[in-house]
């Protein structure tokens, strides 16, 4: 089995696959994520090799005790073989989630140009054309960090939940807020699809995160959700540095 593991910046995913394609065997998004989890991943299950990507500073027992547990690790850099070219002015700052995100959806449509939208604590935006090419993107803020700054940046808002009511005009101070933080990523999400269609007029948008079926249903575009997208393409890049 392949582990693979992604750390983001409120909670890792793990997730094993039994080939480099399709969907994983097992899913996993943890809070704690420590030798002690690893302990008893391995101890149910045989893995032979595991690739760790993470946007937060990596635990250095955690990649000591993959290297010791399984014959072929990969710490996910800069310096990482890709399937795809990056033609990001300063790769070594491109998230790893991003740059996995465009190579999961990439095996799920190859050869179309894709824009894979990652709603999670900040937003990204990230294209990849057909070509092969990934030509950058743009990070925002995320619904809760929406929320959260409204209530911090002003003296009477309140701090708001982001599951409930989003009218498209608000009818309280709380529909308000909550509207205008996820309808506001709504429009902006269409707003990117009709600007870059203008170039790339076949284009494919993806959906993950961990805000993704918040916002799916309020989406103008078609799209494809897949929570799994980071995952699966940090599965290729695994399978391609092979």
């Amino acid at each position: 089995m392949r582990l693979v593991i992604d750390e983001g910046n409120t909670s890792v995913k793990t997730a094993l696959f039994s080939t480099t394609d399709g969907e994983p065997a097992f899913v996993e998004r943890v809070r704690r994520f420590d030798t002690g989890y690893l302990d008893t991943l391995f101890s149910r299950y045989a893995i032979s090799s595991c690739i760790y990507s993470s946007v937060v500073d990596v635990d250095a027992s955690v990649v000591a005790s993959l290297q010791a547990r399984v014959p072929e690790f990969v710490l996910f850099d800069a310096d990482t073989p890709l399937p795809v070219a990056v033609d990001y002015r300063t790769p070594q700052t491109l998230g790893r989630d991003r740059i996995a995100a465009v190579v999961g959806a990439a095996g799920e449509a190859p050869g179309k140009d894709l824009l894979v939208v990652d709603a999670g604590t900040c937003i990204t935006y990230d294209l990849l054309t057909a070509d092969g090419h990934y030509r950058g993107g743009n990070i925002a803020p995320g619904v809760k960090m929406r929320l959260k700054a409204m209530h911090a940046y002003t003296r009477k808002l309140p701090l708001v939940e982001k599951i409930g009511d989003t009218p498209v005009l608000g009818c309280d101070t709380e529909t308000a807020m909550r509207a205008g933080a996820v309808r506001g990523i709504c429009y902006e999400i269409d707003g990117y699809v009709n600007a870059l269609r203008q170039e790339y007029p076949q284009l494919l948008i993806f959906l993950t995160g961990g805000d993704a079926f918040l916002l799916a249903d309020k989406l103008k575009t078609p799209i494809f959700v897949d929570e799994c997208i980071v995952l699966k393409g940090l599965n290729r890049i695994l399978q391609y540095g092979k």
